[in-house]
């Protein structure tokens, strides 16, 4: 590794609550951050309000659901940037609903975002790790990808399939310098989760044993440190961060 350059840190699905978050707690612990995003108008407006916050990200353009588009997006990064040293797999959507109704739609779409984006974004960077014998793959699944949720076949299956990934892959490469992990955050404070009715979201909350909502600083807190080079033992792990939640 070259250590006279600043790592480069590509999130996507930067533009939401948690992606924004991890953006920013990489820059501030010293990385390079490149910001996937698909919206235009909308990363647009979350790039103008970053750099009000005083962060210039990179931003690359990318359907994570499609591997040529995600081919073309990681070989302008390495064009124009470098090499792409911390891969945090964030992006993710839903569409719930009880699975006797479920449409192949929703199951598509929701597989193809969720879980086909983690292959897709890995392949195109992995072979490039490995010759530099060095690199950070993080991958953000669920809670409900541990125990399961009711109107979630197609995301809970989805963020299950990380888990199944990260260990085999993280054994492949594990003599290769690089790491590969997951978060399996709960019940966090994102826009999303707060415009659930308070009535819903105050059951939720009294279900969650610390008694609050996490805090999207507290999962990007622990992305940094699984992108760190002082992490490099830590492997093939999944980290719960659900306030007692789940528990196992």
């Amino acid at each position: 590794m070259d250590t006279n350059r600043k790592y480069i840190a590509l999130v996507t699905g930067s533009t939401g609550g948690l992606g924004t978050a991890i953006c920013q707690r990489l820059a501030k612990d010293g990385f390079h951050v490149v910001a996937n995003y698909q919206n235009k108008e909308k990363a647009d407006k979350w790039h103008a309000r970053m750099k009000g916050d005083g962060y210039d990200f990179e931003m690359h353009h990318g359907d994570v659901s499609d591997y040529d588009s995600v081919g073309k997006m990681i070989e302008q990064i390495e064009k124009s940037i470098g090499p792409i040293d911390v891969l945090v797999n964030n992006a993710g959507i839903t569409r719930d609903g009880q699975f006797r109704k479920m449409t192949k739609e929703n199951w598509d779409d929701v597989l193809k975002t969720n879980l086909y984006s983690v292959f897709n974004c890995t392949r195109h960077v992995i072979n490039q790790m490995v010759e530099r014998e060095y690199g950070r793959i993080i991958n953000i699944s669920s809670v409900n990808g541990q125990r399961g949720q009711f109107g979630q076949a197609n995301y809970s299956a989805a963020k299950a399939g990380m888990h199944g990934f990260t260990k085999t892959l993280a054994m492949e490469v594990a003599k290769k310098g690089i790491t590969v992990n997951t978060i399996s955050p709960g019940y966090i404070a994102t826009d999303m989760v707060m415009a659930v009715p308070e009535e819903i979201r105050n059951k939720i909350v009294a279900e969650i044993p610390v008694g609050r909502l996490g805090g999207t600083e507290e999962i990007a807190h622990l992305v940094s440190f699984l992108a760190s080079q002082e992490t490099s033992f830590i492997t093939g792990a999944n980290y719960a961060i659900n306030g007692g939640q789940h528990v196992y």
